[in-house]
């Protein structure tokens, strides 16, 4: 069994310079394939469950579907709650084997987030998980604005609720098609400067590859969590599969197409951020 905790993933990369992938899942078949990926290049892969996947699977079935997978791993799996918004959500995470807890409180007030984010901490703590926290809001293309991390901030935020792994908002946002943007190098290195904790950048679909393989390799930068472009690259893989022969309807036949290109789409990002 290699299920794996945040900590377990992420000390490792920072104290050897690269990066592990947060993969967003949203069913069966891309977990599948980002497990393979994984295998295929003997690196560690968070398997992350988001809102959209938890409003369509529930998180009791998501625990067993990630933890199955772990199971029969060669590389270590982290089974992870993604923005989770309520300590009643990571709290039924936790129940149903999660491996690794994600507390979103970034449009609380300060003192409000680290109070409830701590809640949670302590909450993995006491099953022996982890803890990722978020201090700056990262907004979403086309839609609600960031809200930039301020540095000292940061520093009383990871200090006082003791995350494992703290989500920072740089000039990363949610749900970028292109990777037309860029992140902030000077507020990144100036959080650098007053933290020790790993760092994880949320949206880094719209990062360009080569600034995320450069900042995973200088920074405390450990986690990007990819969605978008792999929801992009199924899609791609399930529409050409669909119109190349419009007679066909069976799901399973269809779905099995999707395999490939994710599993590839998946090996790009994952050997960019281990700086193969």
């Amino acid at each position: 069994m290699t299920l794996a905790t945040l900590r377990d993933v992420l000390q490792p990369a920072l104290q050897q310079g690269y990066a592990v992938g947060g993969l967003v899942t949203l069913g069966w078949e891309e977990m599948r394939a980002y497990v393979a990926a994984a295998e295929a290049e003997n690196c560690p892969v968070i398997l992350q469950a988001g809102p959209s996947c938890r409003a369509h699977t529930p998180l009791p079935v998501l625990g067993k579907m990630f933890r199955h997978l772990a199971e029969g791993a060669s590389v270590p799996v982290v089974a992870h709650l993604d923005h989770g918004f309520t300590y009643d959500e990571c709290s039924e995470a936790f129940d149903s084997g999660f491996s690794s807890l994600m507390f979103d409180g970034s449009r609380k007030p300060l003192a409000e987030n680290i109070a409830e984010t701590r809640k949670v901490v302590d909450l993995a703590a006491s099953g022996g998980i982890s803890c990722e926290g978020e201090i700056g809001f990262v907004g979403y293309s086309g839609g609600e604005q960031s809200t930039g991390t301020d540095p000292e901030e940061a520093a009383v935020f990871a200090r006082e609720t003791g995350v494992d792994a703290m989500a920072i908002s740089v000039g990363n946002v949610h749900l970028q098609q292109d990777q037309s943007g860029g992140l902030d190098e000077a507020r990144i290195a100036a959080i650098d400067a007053l933290t020790d904790v790993p760092l994880v950048i949320h949206g880094g679909s719209g990062v360009p590859a080569a600034q995320r393989r450069a900042l995973a390799q200088t920074t405390s930068i450990c986690k990007f969590n990819i969605g978008t472009e792999l929801r992009m690259a199924f899609g791609m893989a399930l529409r050409e599969a669909v119109t190349r022969d419009p007679d066909r309807f069976d799901r399973v036949t269809i779905l099995k197409e999707t395999h490939d290109p994710v599993l590839q789409a998946a090996r790009d990002v994952l050997q960019n951020l281990s700086g193969r």
